[in-house]
């Protein structure tokens, strides 16, 4: 019987000493603190890259190929059938030809960058260190790297994030919902808090059926009689409000729970710039998180809208599709899937003018097209990560952002000079903003895109006052800006909440920043105990659990039991609000299927909060509030439960392979502790409604930046830097992190040493 433990220890790669590698130019170093996070200093801005490269491979070889396999749509090669809808999706989008495209336009700086970066991939592929331990258990070989491959990577991170998946479900929705299908959106917390101009709360632009006629029509049409049948925080505190006189950067990027973790912490250092920051396996520079010692920057997703559905009008035989009266070509081409454990199958993927057919089936004469900014032209994101590595400040950093579309962001900077700022950075299409509700027409011509906002236009703050700002995935501008920009963004009360901690000065600063990540009051539970004030005369059951909550400080503590029934109330209440409008039955229809795809409790949780307040009955056919609060209540009481909430909501981490190798799942999936917090909270690990109230998505990592003083920035991951599950630093962070306690970014002392030489 094989020891899997014994196996995995041998698995991991040598980690100090000396060791000989082909392609450097001279010699680099990689020091490790005491939680295995490397730190490299190389002598050249390539032998940087190359060892940066090597590095990630040592730490996270498995990881990288499978997101590559993701990405191009070869994951069910190793993980089987289940992988098979998203390998489909992946080949429909057309990720390979896209990633060549991509990489063919770059200029020479991020050509260069991506060359030595896999060179250093492959020098570890050659250097003899044993596989990682799942090639062992998947008896496969690691396929070598080609530059492109890291664009299809970080493409595969931000894949379709963001407006498709609303609009897919407005569209399921509609001929249930009629006019009220605009309500099916996220809550904007009774006024959106937007974060241009700091501080304004603003009304949300609400379509009329009338405005949206033509694609309601086109959608009705397509319809069967039969119908019915993933955020993040962040803030930036100038010098003058610290306390320090420094600038200070902090937030938490939230993701799926992902094993290993989407980002790797690291430095990197030649005589050209000294960063450190988050990094993603597979990919060279720092995207998203870092510090180059003259600047620090960091995202949250926007929610800008990047994506549109066109419904498609096709003849027979689907070989042609209508676009103003004429009826154009499409192309058509059939992909192989190769599936672990059964025959390959074929995919027949459909483009049109707008795009590949993601939904529906051309062949019945209506179908979804998609039309993404993260395919449809030419994208050179690339070109901007070497020169924010280069970045001297806030306005050097947003410069060196242009051209940058492969997702959309805010992102915040502060530097040494004491500026800070805010750039919403993406490539947003002019058009109407009718295309943000629904899949529009196709073939009238009247919803096409009309040029790019231009980069000089993107909204932008330098400091901003009164000092400090903060996002979290709230709205940025308010709907009447120029420039269409988004229609669905997350709640505000993570921004609000975020918000009000700052005003106490003493929060304003690196340990200030450890406490407002720990912040666990919930907005929303101090609503729902306001509606539960209203309802009289209970069963005794119902009436005792209404007066726990009520008693409750609204905390989403992880030892509360108060806060485990505040959940326990609110997924029955979700559950009777899908029962009795009807849109519970939505499940499986083929427009929510589109991988990872929607739930209709899903979409029903986030939008159940605004119906609630504004005693809005118009989507329960009949119902109303109180009567369903009132069996919820019952439900939740009858069912009582003694756990505290940080027991029921503690996360099962799960490698992707343990369920195709049960033997080996012990090891693979790392152990979790007991959490707070939820998806209203600022510690927001969030639950999916489906699924119940364990933690599905939370902070893949919490990090502050002392801007000038940077050895005082700090910064923890949720599970840790080594993606071998033999290694000690497999899941070492993750009870500092279930703690909201953070390590110091660059390293006191080195655990480890390793020299790399040219061979």
């Amino acid at each position: 019987m094989t020891d899997w433990r014994e196996e995995a220890a041998r698995a991991v790669p040598k980690l100090d000493g000396t060791l000989t590698v082909a392609g450097l130019s001279a010699p680099a170093t990689v020091i490790r603190d005491s939680f295995g996070v490397p730190h490299i200093r190389a002598a050249t801005v390539r032998d940087a890259f190359f060892a940066q490269g090597f590095v990630h491979a040592q730490d996270r070889l498995f990881q990288m190929e499978l997101n590559r396999r993701r990405a191009l749509g070869r994951a069910a090669e190793w993980l089987g059938a289940p992988a098979f809808a998203s390998d489909a999706l992946s080949r429909r989008l057309g990720m390979e030809a896209a990633n060549r495209r991509d990489a063919a336009a770059l200029g020479e700086e991020a050509r260069a960058m991506l060359d030595a970066y896999v060179a250093g991939v492959n020098a570890f592929l050659a250097s003899g260190a044993p596989p990682p331990l799942e090639y062992r258990l998947l008896d496969a070989t690691p396929e070598p790297w080609e530059g492109w491959h890291c664009i299809a990577v970080m493409r595969r991170l931000g894949l379709l994030m963001g407006s498709v998946w609303f609009k897919l479900w407005r569209a399921a929705a509609l001929p249930l919902a009629g006019e009220e299908v605009t309500k099916l959106r996220y809550d904007d917390g009774g006024g959106d808090l937007v974060i241009a101009p700091p501080g304004a709360e603003t009304a949300r632009w609400r379509a009329a059926l009338s405005d949206l006629a033509p694609a309601v029509a086109a959608l009705l049409e397509e319809a069967a009689p039969d119908a019915t049948g993933g955020g993040s925080n962040n803030w930036v505190v100038s010098g003058a409000m610290s306390g320090t006189g420094r600038p200070v950067l902090a937030g938490d990027p939230h993701r799926v729970f992902e094993v290993p973790s989407m980002y790797a912490q690291g430095g990197l250092a030649c005589p050209d710039w000294d960063l450190v920051g988050l990094t993603v396996p597979g990919v060279p520079g720092f995207p998203h998180f870092a510090e180059n010692g003259r600047v620090a920057y960091c995202v949250t997703h926007t929610f800008a809208d990047i994506h549109d559905l066109y419904v498609e009008r096709f003849d027979k035989g689907a070989r042609h599709a209508l676009f103003e009266g004429e009826w154009e070509p499409v192309r058509r081409r059939t992909e192989s899937i190769a599936i672990r454990g059964e025959a390959a199958r074929e995919v027949e993927v459909v483009e049109t003018r707008h795009g590949p057919v993601i939904c529906g089936e051309p062949a019945s004469g209506t179908a979804l097209a998609l039309k993404s900014v993260q395919f449809f032209e030419t994208d050179l994101s690339f070109d901007c990560l070497p020169r924010m590595l280069r970045a001297t400040g806030v306005e050097s950093l947003y410069e060196a952002t242009r051209g940058w579309g492969l997702i959309d962001h805010n992102l915040l900077a502060a530097d040494t000079a004491g500026r800070t700022g805010w750039l919403l950075r993406a490539r947003v299409p002019r058009r109407g903003r009718e295309n943000g509700w629904l899949p529009v027409p196709g073939w009238t011509g009247a919803h096409e895109w009309q040029g790019w906002i231009p980069f000089e236009e993107m909204p932008r703050l330098l400091d901003p006052a009164p000092g400090f700002l903060a996002t979290a995935n709230n709205r940025p501008v308010p709907d009447d800006h120029p420039d269409y920009l988004c229609t669905d963004c997350h709640p505000p009360y993570r921004a609000k909440r975020v918000t009000e901690l700052l005003s106490d000065p003493e929060l304003r600063s690196v340990d200030g920043a450890a406490r407002i990540h720990a912040d666990t009051s919930s907005l929303p539970a101090r609503e729902i105990q306001a509606r539960l004030r209203t309802l009289d005369a209970l069963p005794p059951a119902s009436a005792a659990l209404r007066d726990e909550i009520l008693a409750w400080d609204a905390r989403m503590d992880a030892g509360s039991r108060a806060a485990a029934r505040y959940i326990a109330l609110r997924l029955a209440l979700v559950r009777r609000f899908a029962e009795a409008s009807g849109l519970g039955a939505l499940a499986g229809h083929p427009f929510l299927a589109p991988p990872p795809g929607t739930t209709p409790l899903v979409q029903l949780w986030w939008a159940m909060p605004a119906l609630l307040r504004a005693d809005d009955t118009s989507l329960l056919r009949g119902a109303n509030w109180n009567t369903l609060l009132r069996a919820a209540l019952e439900e939740a009481a009858a069912a009582r439960a003694d756990s505290a909430w940080g027991e029921v909501h503690r996360p099962r981490l799960v490698h992707p392979l343990s369920a195709l190798f049960p033997e080996a799942a012990a090891l693979l999936d790392p152990p979790a502790d007991a959490i707070g917090g939820d998806g209203d909270t600022v510690q927001a690990n969030g639950l999916v409604a489906p699924l119940g109230p364990r933690a599905a998505y939370g902070a893949l990592s919490r990090y502050a930046f002392d801007v000038g003083g940077w050895e005082n920035s700090r910064w923890s991951v949720f599970l840790g830097a080594s993606g071998h599950p033999g290694s000690p630093h497999y899941a070492d962070q993750n009870p500092i992190w279930s703690r909201c306690e953070m390590a110091p970014m660059r390293p006191r002392e080195a655990a480890l040493r390793q020299e790399l030489r040219p061979g």
